[in-house]
């Protein structure tokens, strides 16, 4: 079932009767060539390109809850390719460019508004670390344009360009960034792969993973036992806990992120903004509500709310950037667990276990990469060999020390990236 604007005219005038379920709900074989372990983004987008790019059509997807229901749709809905280290700046240009072609590919609206990221500063220093960013982004072959102060003014002239602490003092400007749906994303990548043959498990919760002479041989689940040539483990925040079944102990903190959305209201931001000096960013959501969020509840945890305190500094940062938020109702708060890494940056690569693939450690990166996640990711499952974008994610930087991509200079310390 494809869609267009004929299909949706002929449908509305003949009662809608002729939609059909975007994908199937099949019971779990006994044995596939791949397993996937996660039904969010990142594993949906992985089964759609490893039957689209590699022709496997014998894979599962196995959810424990339902698809789209993690990380995916909780999220600020961010997309931008505004990195500076080698490593990262390739794969989020490549994952960015897929982004940019999603809609057509899939057949399906994700809801892409590329309305530009603008970056704020608040210091000579901060102008100085905007400047390199900029240049590398270039180097790269994306956009950056380097602003002045009134030419932010000009942008977004409701933000506070006089606080005494922090005031603006220009910004860098994203222009082929912007958000997407992110529930649209998860059921566009889910449609696409049912559409190839993707068997897509709801309700599958993975309890084990089997393993003889150091070869994966399928996994142990809720419902029974699956075979499985290859095991591919993209599961976010639990990255840890489905890893630990195989014997392997990561380098990942579980932490909770939260997000906030308003009430409904008129059109005032036309850009996703960062605010530079108090880990802040906010976009309008095309029904109207302000999306933003800010810094990660400070502590290790597995549930998917957030705490009073975190909520109180982020809603302070809001007011101190933009005071006309103040008079917003804030209609709901959600928390996601994120895969937080010691130097801010992913793990896509193979294990030690011949056939067991880590796709992890994406801290707030996650969204924004899930198409060049899944293209990549795929291609490793496939060939046994890294795609040229995610050659340098690599697992065993943490052990070797050599590689590290500390993209904002932060250090080996999980929380604060």
């Amino acid at each position: 079932m494809r869609f267009s604007g004929w299909r949706v005219l002929k449908e509305g005038l003949t009662g809608n009767k002729g939609w059909r379920p975007h994908w199937r709900n099949p019971q779990p074989k006994a044995e596939y060539d791949a397993l996937i372990i996660g039904g969010g983004g990142h594993g949906l987008a992985t089964a759609f390109y490893l039957a689209k790019e590699h022709g496997l059509t014998k894979i599962a997807v196995l959810e424990k809850g339902y698809l789209g229901g993690g990380n995916i749709g909780r999220n600020t809905t961010i997309v931008r390719a505004n990195y500076g280290l080698p490593g990262n700046s390739e794969f989020y240009s490549h994952s960015l460019k897929l982004w940019e072609g999603m809609e057509q590919e899939l057949n399906f609206n994700t809801m892409m508004s590329q309305r530009g990221v603008l970056n704020l500063f608040h210091s000579d220093g901060q102008r100085d670390a905007a400047a390199r960013r900029g240049n590398a982004m270039r180097n790269q072959g994306d956009d950056a344009e380097l602003l002045s102060r009134e030419q932010v003014r000009a942008l977004v002239p409701w933000l506070d360009f006089d606080n005494t602490r922090f005031p603006i003092y220009g910004g860098l400007f994203h222009g082929r960034g912007g958000t997407a749906r992110h529930d649209a994303v998860a059921w566009g990548y889910a449609r696409g792969a049912d559409s190839r043959g993707v068997d897509l498990i709801q309700n599958c919760e993975v309890t084990g993973i089997d393993i003889e002479d150091g070869r994966v041989t399928g996994v142990q689940t809720t419902r029974g036992a699956i075979k499985a040539k290859k095991v591919g483990i993209v599961v976010a925040g639990r990255s840890s806990q489905v890893a630990a079944m195989a014997g392997m102990r990561l380098p990942i903190e579980s932490h909770v992120l939260q997000a906030f959305v308003t009430e409904g209201l008129k059109p005032c931001i036309d850009h996703v903004v960062t605010y530079g000096m108090g880990h802040f960013y906010i976009s309008q959501s095309d029904k109207g509500g302000l999306v933003f969020g800010g810094d990660l509840d400070f502590y290790a945890s597995y549930a998917a709310r957030g705490n009073l305190p975190m909520q109180e500094h982020v809603m302070e940062a809001a007011m101190t950037l933009m005071p006309m938020i103040g008079k917003a109702r804030v209609l709901r708060s959600w928390g996601g667990i994120m895969d937080m890494s010691p130097d801010g940056s992913p793990i896509i690569d193979k294990t030690h276990i011949d056939g067991l693939y880590l796709n992890c450690g994406w801290c707030y990166g996650g969204f924004k990469a899930v198409p060049g996640s899944g293209f990549a990711f795929a291609h490793l499952i496939a060939t046994d060999r890294p795609h040229v974008s995610a050659a340098r994610l690599r697992l065993d930087r943490f052990e070797t020390g050599r590689g590290l991509m500390d993209e904002e200079g932060t250090g080996a310390q999980h929380n604060l990236h």
